[in-house]
């Protein structure tokens, strides 16, 4: 596992992002455990977040896109700190976007928030955690509405390896059903093997009966391989 992807494991952790215990999704799935963004609260925070989602971009992307467009409202800020550190990281300059949940009518108008999208863009979409795929749905419309532009990616912080509306999981739904690539900063396998039975300040975050926990929801709700 490289090793920007073992820190930021370590990131989540620290931040409290990254919990373990009895949570409900937004699609209403009984989880042991959870991702909250909402968790990043800080500059410092958002900036090292930034730099774990370009690294993520550029090794999937090779940055060959033109604008990260992160849907309201959590998207706005990771669209934002991962712009600035890609230019940072790699001296290469995009356009960020987001969209408004309504529609303004005065001073800057439209629906879009940012830098416009144009005619031949290439967007790659950029959101925290995405569990059934639902929200793609909403986001490309708004994109394509833009004009002859070209979706071509989405990038999310963990992917929890788990059933969409299918039996794949909704990373490989997106891919087929919308023809993106998907990547993740880190797959939830790749979370467990870096903490599972290991002690990380002083405390074992994912011990055997979390272990279990997590075997269980995998039994009900793991996506097809």
């Amino acid at each position: 596992m490289e090793q920007y992807k073992q820190e930021f494991i370590e990131f989540m952790v620290d931040c409290q992002v990254l919990k373990f215990g009895d949570f409900v999704t937004k699609s209403g799935r009984n989880t042991p455990f959870f991702i909250n963004t909402g968790f990043y609260r800080t500059g410092a925070q958002l900036k090292r977040l930034g730099e774990y989602y370009a690294k993520a971009i550029n090794d999937k992307f090779c940055l060959d896109f033109d604008v990260l467009f992160g849907p309201a409202y959590k998207g706005i800020p990771l669209s934002v700190t991962t712009s600035v550190a890609i230019n940072s990281l790699y001296d290469k300059d995009v356009k960020y976007c987001s969209n408004r949940k309504e529609i303004k009518d005065h001073g800057d108008k439209g629906i879009l928030l940012g830098s416009p999208i144009s005619d031949g863009d290439k967007v790659v979409i950029i959101e925290d955690v995405t569990t059934a795929g639902t929200s793609i749905q909403e986001t490309l419309p708004i994109i394509k509405a833009q004009g002859d532009v070209n979706p071509i990616g989405l990038v999310v912080s963990v992917d929890r390896m788990e059933r969409g509306q299918g039996t794949k999981s909704a990373l490989t739904e997106i891919e087929e059903n919308f023809n993106l690539k998907t990547t993740a900063i880190v797959t939830m396998a790749e979370v467990v093997e870096h903490l599972y039975n290991k002690e990380y300040k002083g405390r074992v975050i994912i011990d055997d009966e979390i272990m279990t926990a997590i075997n269980k929801y995998y039994e009900q709700y793991g996506a097809e391989k």
